[in-house]
């Protein structure tokens, strides 16, 4: 059977073996019975001795895997094709996206003639101008003289076909400089050798024209002569599934392209995708994928700023359209051909003719892997996007500083006006009113009457917490001691929508819960309890989340989550929860997020009182009365701090040596309550130096059950070293957050929190204790008794 005649879609390929894979493709009439018997019994790898011809100083040979990517419709013919990659999914990913792409009758691409640039340098030129124009009137003697030097390329069609000239400003002592571009076809080859053999001919003739000095002669892998543009239609019922309909996922696809367009930091990324598959073609195929990539981000860096190497657009008719244009010079004669043999069996499974129908294929494949991986991102991928991927990309474009941009994006959607007008007015406001470097109170409204993130009393919350002493032991029945702090989680709920909508503009996240158990991550499996036992699994809504307890640091963002969400269905929904029950069913939330624990952190979070707790059957949540203000420094170290994963641990390690555990646990008890007593007036007797201590003694325990990390342990060192009186680590450990407590008169914490930034970690400053304690952050009610 013909390449022509070849369906390119195998039924149930990936399951089946190596042996039967390779089979199957045979029978398609993709290999020959030489490279059939080859990769049956492996005989197509390279081998060492072929190596130590390739490179210097060879020890060996890396393999890498070889897959096929199938369903590709090109040009309306058929291709497999041979992918070299480690990563996993992109060879799935690839074959996903180009059976959708088929719907739309596959990808259409064209490119230019195979043209590389040859450059030669000319310094200490006289007269530019006149050298310039002395070079193009004799360019057909230089064109000439290049081709003379490879005829054989000439007769087929290649050689040196122009030359272009161009002045160049220089900061050095001989004026500007002058280069000429010398422009070679070199056909099937890649042609690096070639053009640079071209160059270094022509370089006497090119300088005695020109009456200065030739310095640099070599290719340019900015191959912007060689050109390739993609392009695919995909129709709207091929873009549906997963839970989504197609013009939700065409738009989302539009938005995500948007923010790549004008944002050079998810630019970088969007391309790197674009890459991840043409790179593996091109090393299946033996092209030098690193002259693909710097030309490829060096077209992409062309204009004011780096941007994405693909658009993505409405068509008339409704369809996704996608388009990706792309310098490609590669090859499929030379050395690598003759020297990697499995180089060879793939350009003979991909079936292509010349240079320009690789070139092609891979432009196809980028433009594939671009849809599959946004397609993800924007479906059911890392962070879903949709109008936060837009709010993003309109923050950007009305150039809010980093300092806010978080802030500007969630105000922005909460406003109902994702424009750029509105985010560049809301930076203004908080230029303005000095609301950059940190929001305090305020219950501003948009002006739509909807609630932000500053208008706390409209919105529910829940508390973020510090552990004082007694992390890990509070799991095994001792006591501990926290803190709220005023970093807080709020949420708003509103009825009516299509299911339940999560929105978290900060965390980049807006999607459908999920609600069948094969997709539910944790927090799906959270919100799901949360709702079931509410009995509003049944309910339309849309719940938006304004976190400003960081994710996985050990400040109780889990259980403020949870807690700001149940008081808001509580609000929303009219359900008369009290403190008790919204602690429960937070605590129930915990053990989804952590497997086994305390119930400190929800118990912080709902009531949001300094207290001595202790787990149990009889639990103990004793309010401590704090006389005088304690100052703080919170140390964010950014390395997620996986609760559940240190406790794992330290249960492990207690199963194996339960004594020697249980006196460490009994020491950091012993510790709480000395610290309780220390709480109470820490302006009497050296109280707070003696508290410090305490913290200073917990921390060496801590990091004995190994639950600490070379990035809290350095924290640590700084803040004591700028005078905190103690430090220590909070919540889980293994990264995560510590807290240093500083001593009166509030000239330490700015010391130690600009020591920590300038450490290049993040730094908050937390006063706790002195009114009474802190108030429940949902607007009302006392704070709640303990037990």
């Amino acid at each position: 059977m013909s390449q022509e005649r070849f369906v390119a879609r195998i039924p149930k390929f990936y399951k089946l073996s190596v042996t039967e894979r390779v089979r199957a493709v045979r029978q398609q009439g993709l290999l020959s019975p030489q490279d059939f018997q080859a990769l049956v019994s492996g005989e197509h790898t390279l081998d060492v001795d072929s190596a130590d011809k390739m490179i210097e100083n060879v020890i060996g040979v890396m393999g890498l895997p070889v897959g096929l990517g199938l369903n590709f419709l090109i040009n309306g013919r058929e291709y497999a094709v041979p992918l070299v990659v480690e990563e996993p999914s992109i060879v799935a990913a690839l074959s996903s996206a180009a059976k959708v792409a088929r719907a739309g009758g596959g990808f259409e691409v064209e490119s230019t003639e195979p043209i590389l640039i040859g450059q030669i340098q000319v310094v200490d030129v006289p007269h530019p101008q006149r050298a310039k124009a002395a070079l193009l009137q004799r360019k057909d003697e230089i064109i000439n003289l290049a081709n003379s030097l490879h005829p054989n390329m000439v007769a087929r069609g290649g050689g040196a076909k122009d030359l272009e000239v161009h002045i160049h400003p220089s900061s050095g002592q001989g004026g500007d400089m002058v280069v000429a571009h010398l422009l070679v076809d070199t056909r099937d080859a890649m042609g690096a050798n070639l053009v640079n053999t071209m160059c270094e001919g022509v370089a006497s003739l090119v300088e005695n024209i020109a009456e200065g000095k030739v310095f640099l002669r070599i290719l340019s892998n900015l191959t912007d002569r060689a050109m390739v543009r993609a392009k695919v239609a995909i129709p709207l019922d091929a873009l549906a599934g997963k839970g989504f309909d197609g013009e939700q996922v065409r738009d989302g696809i539009i938005l995500a392209n948007e923010f790549a367009s004008i944002d050079p930091y998810r630019a970088a990324t969007h391309n790197k995708g674009i890459m991840n598959g043409i790179d593996a073609v091109a090393l299946a195929t033996g092209n030098d994928w690193r002259a693909i990539e710097a030309g490829a981000h060096a077209w992409a860096a062309r204009g004011s700023h780096y941007a994405s190497l693909t658009q993505w657009t409405r068509g008339d008719d409704g369809a996704l359209l996608g388009q990706l244009e792309i310098p490609l010079k590669v090859g499929i004669v030379g050395g690598p051909l003759q020297s990697n043999p499995t180089v060879g069996m793939n350009l003979r499974l991909l079936g292509v003719k010349t240079a320009r129908e690789l070139a092609e294929v891979m432009g196809a494949v980028g433009l594939a892997q671009n849809f599959s991986a946004v397609r993800a991102l924007v479906t059911e991928g890392i962070q879903q996007g949709h109008m936060t991927l837009h709010a993003r990309s309109v923050v950007a474009a009305a150039g809010a500083p980093p300092e806010i941009f978080d802030t500007v994006v969630d105000r922005l959607i909460a406003s109902g006006e994702i424009k750029i007008w509105k985010a560049r007015e809301l930076v203004g406001e908080l230029a303005r009113k000095g609301l950059n470097e940190r929001l305090e109170g305020g219950a501003e409204r948009q002006d739509d009457n909807r609630p932000t993130e500053l208008d706390a009393p409209a919105m529910a919350a829940g508390h973020g917490k510090i552990i004082l002493l007694g992390e890990h032991a509070v799991v095994y029945g001792r006591h501990a001691v926290a803190a709220p702090v005023p970093l807080a989680i709020q949420a708003h709920v509103e009825k009516g929508g299509d299911g339940v909508q999560m929105i978290i503009p900060r965390w980049g996240v807006e999607q459908r819960l999920h609600t069948r158990s094969e997709k539910q991550h944790s927090f799906d499996k959270s919100m799901n309890l949360i709702l079931e036992t509410l009995g509003l699994q049944d309910e339309a809504m849309r719940i938006e989340i304004f976190p400003n307890v960081p994710r996985a640091m050990g400040l109780g963002g889990s259980a403020a989550l949870a807690v700001a969400t149940i008081r808001g269905l509580d609000r929303c929904f009219e359900l008369g929860l009290d403190d008790e029950q919204v602690n429960a069913l937070a605590f129930e939330c915990e053990k989804i997020a952590h497997g086994t624990p305390s119930g400190i952190d929800n118990t912080l979070s709902t009531y949001g009182r300094a207290m001595l707790f202790r787990s149990g059957d009889d639990p103990l949540r004793r309010e401590i009365e704090i006389a005088t203000p304690v100052d703080l420094v919170v140390g964010i170290s950014g390395i997620e701090s996986l609760t559940a994963a240190t406790v794992a641990r330290v249960r492990k390690a207690r199963e194996a040596h339960p004594a020697l555990y249980d006196d460490i646990f009994d020491q950091i008890d012993s510790l709480v309550l000395q610290g309780v007593d220390a709480l109470a007036d820490v302006s009497v007797d050296n109280r707070l130096e003696t508290l410090g201590e305490l913290m200073n003694v917990c921390q060496g325990l801590l990091n004995a059950m190994q639950v600490s990390s070379w990035e809290l342990e350095e924290m640590i060192q700084i803040a004591r070293r700028e005078g905190a009186l103690g430090a220590k680590l909070t919540g889980g450990g293994g990264g995560g957050s510590i807290i240093a407590l500083c001593p009166p008169g509030g000239e330490t914490a700015p010391k130690i929190e600009a020591a920590l930034k300038e450490a290049g970690y993040q730094a908050v400053p937390v006063t706790i204790g002195g009114d009474g304690g802190g108030d429940r952050g949902d607007g009302g009610g006392p704070a709640g008794g303990g037990a």
